[in-house]
């Protein structure tokens, strides 16, 4: 008896950890360069981005050596969307985020982006970014099997 095959297509891509994307913050993040480079696979034919982890990760920044499963790295956060948003200002997220844009500091990212998005957090409960407050509280909502013992975990780690 002979079987069927699936029909397979012949498809490509390209490994690009995100971190690598060109970015004024001194690491690549999930905002417009991450938008523009997912284009620029289509226009391209190519059918894949297979990036690294992107969970938090620990001592020496390794995307292997991620403190959670399900939780995001917080320097993929792209601070320039959160300036559109009005969470953040251009003189909050300008200034040294490292000296060679070429290579990423991760002792200056841990200093500067924890602080960064502190200001976020603390206007994000402003009463003129109710809309976004709610999206939040939906997505704690959503996530709250595990979002809980990860924050407790992440404060007592700091």
């Amino acid at each position: 008896m002979a079987m069927n095959k699936p029909e397979m297509s012949r498809q490509s891509g390209v490994l690009l950890p995100l971190f690598s994307l060109p970015s004024p913050c001194g690491v690549g993040s999930l905002g417009r360069a991450a938008c523009d480079f997912l284009d620029r696979l289509h226009e391209a034919g190519q059918s894949w981005w297979q990036l690294l982890p992107l969970g938090p990760t620990g001592y020496g920044d390794s995307p292997y050596q991620s403190l959670s499963s399900q939780a995001g790295n917080p320097y993929f956060i792209d601070l320039e969307l959160l300036a559109e948003e009005g969470l953040l200002t251009a003189g909050e997220i300008g200034g040294d985020w490292g000296g060679d844009p070429e290579a990423v500091d991760y002792g200056i990212l841990f200093r500067r982006r924890e602080e960064v998005l502190a200001l976020a957090w603390q206007r994000l409960k402003e009463p003129a970014f109710a809309t976004l407050s709610r999206e939040f509280a939906a997505f704690v909502m959503a996530n709250r099997e595990w979002l809980e013992d990860y924050a407790l975990y992440a404060a007592l780690k700091r």
